[in-house]
């Protein structure tokens, strides 16, 4: 069954909510910026996102591909949410910034972005 969980960045101008069990999958990547963030997340359908305050507030860094949107506050530098290169019809939460304790529990996936081209042949992440 499907709870609605809100989030934000640090300084909360950047607000948001989602639907999505209180079970999660989530995934690890070992690519450059998900190692040098620890940047573990959530991988939701569009549909069930929205964005609630903030969006005059956030700001876009690419890299490579340029495909990877991750959308962070001007104000406190935190990434709260991003559209990732695996799913970018989708968008990523980061479950860290989930407000509250809607979140039961978080199973990890590994994923290999450091060889991700052949990585996604057999292992594309699914959004919930």
């Amino acid at each position: 069954m499907d709870v609605e969980h809100q989030g934000s960045c640090h300084c909360e101008a950047i607000r948001w909510k989602f639907r999505a069990p209180q079970n999660l999958n989530g995934i690890q990547c070992n690519c450059s910026i998900c190692h040098k963030k620890q940047n573990h997340h959530v991988i939701i359908k569009k549909d069930r996102f929205e964005l609630l305050t903030g969006a005059d507030n956030l700001t876009t860094y690419t890299f490579n591909t340029g495909a990877a949107k991750h959308q962070f506050c001007k104000t406190c530098g935190i990434q709260s949410f991003y559209f990732p290169r695996s799913n970018p019809d989708d968008i990523a939460i980061m479950p860290h910034c989930v407000n509250g304790n809607t979140i039961k529990s978080i199973t990890w996936t590994y994923f290999d972005g450091q060889n991700w081209e052949k990585h996604m042949i057999n292992n594309a992440p699914t959004a919930l």
